[in-house]
């Protein structure tokens, strides 16, 4: 009885079915890896295309893998490396700044982005010949801007 009655609360929340999901363990963190950085991968070009950061932020959110946030920055810095112009630089700069006022990003996932991108850097080069440069004038724009710290800025290496 107790649990028919919980249910019954559950399905009454408004965004029940989201609960639902949590509650019996097939939404956040019960997702794939592959599902979720396929996840990401939409996200992060729906808002190159929209530039609505709230709309990226609200996704981002929905997906309810905080855990799993270093994977948007990791994937936000190679779009950037990637990039051949200025546009997809300054909106993945804004993205990220939203997202660190926001809190949305922690600091902790924000830094294993970056890390990553660090230790990748020599693969990403032999593909995208100018991503040193790119990398470097990125990092120094975000901790510009705040989102980085001055020793992971000085972590970012270069050629």
């Amino acid at each position: 009885r107790a649990a028919l009655d919980r249910a019954t609360v559950l399905l009454s929340v408004t965004k029940g079915g989201k609960r639902i999901d949590n509650v019996w363990g097939s939404g956040g963190g019960q997702q794939s890896v592959k599902h979720l950085v396929k996840e990401i991968d939409m996200l992060l070009k729906e808002y190159l295309l929209s530039g609505d950061v709230l709309e990226a932020e609200r996704c981002l959110q929905d997906l309810e893998v905080p855990h799993f946030h270093h994977e948007l920055v990791y994937e936000a810095i190679v779009m950037v490396l990637e990039s051949t112009g200025e546009k997809t630089f300054k909106m993945i700069l804004d993205l990220l700044k939203s997202l660190w006022r926001s809190s949305v990003i922690t600091m902790d996932q924000m830094k294993r982005g970056y890390e990553r991108v660090y230790r990748e850097i020599p693969d990403i080069n032999l593909d995208v010949p100018h991503s040193y440069s790119v990398l470097e004038r990125f990092v120094e724009e975000c901790f510009q801007a705040g989102i980085i710290s001055k020793p992971l800025r000085d972590l970012c290496p270069s050629r």
